[in-house]
């Protein structure tokens, strides 16, 4: 009587059945690229306005309007107010590239903060990088971001 070399269904069964189960275990830290992607663009505009209020504020530093508070201090076509940029679309635009470009306006608060999100950005998803004005000489310029459900704070995951 010849012996049959090979497997039988019971060993193909368990091996898919492993299979499954990485799978299933494995999907979902492949499929979340897209609140990396999100969130990581996030955190590169929070580090390009913060990298842009310093450069300003430098810039003030050297003509030695860093301490003044008329918020129609111009040079560089950047509106300063204690050295660095107002929160206003136009004084942002003027200090970061491309930032009309790629993002939108999500919301601000006169003479104090302006908030942007993704250009493709809807009205339920909460992914924005808020800008904070200075409000005094000792109060510097601050950028925040707030993490809705369209991207993951890093931090948490």
């Amino acid at each position: 009587m010849k012996r049959q070399n090979g497997f039988t269904l019971i060993e193909l069964v368990v091996v898919i059945v492993i299979l499954g189960i990485l799978a299933v275990t494995a999907a979902p830290k492949f499929l979340n690229l897209q609140d990396d992607a999100r969130a990581s663009s996030l955190q590169g505009l929070k580090g390009a306005i913060d990298g842009a209020a310093g450069i300003a504020y430098g810039k003030a530093a050297i003509k030695g309007v860093e301490s003044v508070s008329a918020a129609k201090t111009t040079f560089d076509n950047i509106e300063i107010i204690y050295g660095y940029p107002t929160a206003t679309s136009a004084a942002l635009a003027a200090a970061v590239t491309g930032l009309a470009d790629d993002w939108k306006v999500a919301g601000n608060v006169a003479d104090t903060s302006i908030s942007y999100t993704y250009k493709s950005n809807d009205a339920t998803d909460a992914c924005i990088v808020t800008y904070t004005q200075a409000t005094s000489p000792s109060a510097a310029a601050s950028t925040s971001i707030t993490y809705g459900p369209g991207c993951t704070d890093p931090a948490k995951s």
